[in-house]
């Protein structure tokens, strides 16, 4: 079979590293240094793939805006105090190594900030296989498509050859914006039904899933 696509994108939190309760748990624990309203599991882990001040202006709506400066900084202790030991999605190390050893582009677009990634591709020793990088803090946030706009621009690869995996409808979306496939990761941050409404390729529970769905669609 023909190789159907050039580029693969990933999403990061929630899709390649399992740090879907390390995020929704500190925005809590930060709203709760602050004495601010702590929101639920499920309004926390909803934000995970925005930018981070986009996401706590949407978790904690209510907080007076001189609060949000605060709560970045709270909410970075608390991560930082925890992400080096976030472990990978198991296969995604191997399945990324196997598609880069085959020859596809890779990329990584996330929520996070550059030099979160950074350390996160560092600490995990993941880094050598992304050919592009796209971050919230160098262009726009999901769902807006620049992320995946860029990304073709600099690798100079078409949309109909660009794949997105993600974990969130944030991806999804910013996937139908820039006019790309897209598939669904349903061990991250959204519940089934949401990722299931934006209509991806196909939904998979994990990496051993996506390898199988690859082997034979892509």
């Amino acid at each position: 079979m023909a190789q159907r696509y050039d580029l693969i994108v990933f999403d990061w939190d929630g899709t390649v590293m399992d740090s879907t309760a390390v995020i929704a748990g500190s925005i809590q624990a930060a709203c709760r240094d602050l004495d601010l309203s702590v929101p639920s599991d499920e309004a926390a882990r909803h934000v995970i793939g925005m930018g981070l001040v986009q996401a706590l202006r949407h978790a904690v709506p209510d907080a007076p805006e001189a609060m949000y400066a605060p709560l970045v900084e709270r909410y970075r202790h608390h991560f930082l105090a925890q992400d080096e030991a976030i472990p990978l999605f198991e296969g995604a190390r191997e399945l990324i190594a196997e598609l880069h050893g085959a020859g596809y582009q890779l990329a990584v677009a996330t929520g996070k900030s550059r030099a979160g990634l950074d350390r996160a591709l560092q600490s995990s020793g993941m880094g050598q296989y992304f050919h592009a990088l796209r971050t919230a803090d160098v262009t726009h946030s999901k769902p807006h498509p620049a992320m995946l706009l860029e990304i073709m621009g600099e690798l100079d690869i078409e949309p109909e050859r660009v794949l997105m995996v993600g974990d969130t409808t944030h991806d999804l979306q910013m996937a139908l914006n820039a006019g790309v496939d897209a598939l669904g990761m349903t061990h991250g941050a959204h519940p089934v039904d949401e990722l299931r409404a934006l209509q991806p390729l196909a939904l998979l529970g994990d990496f051993a899933e996506l390898r199988a769905w690859l082997a034979t669609n892509a």
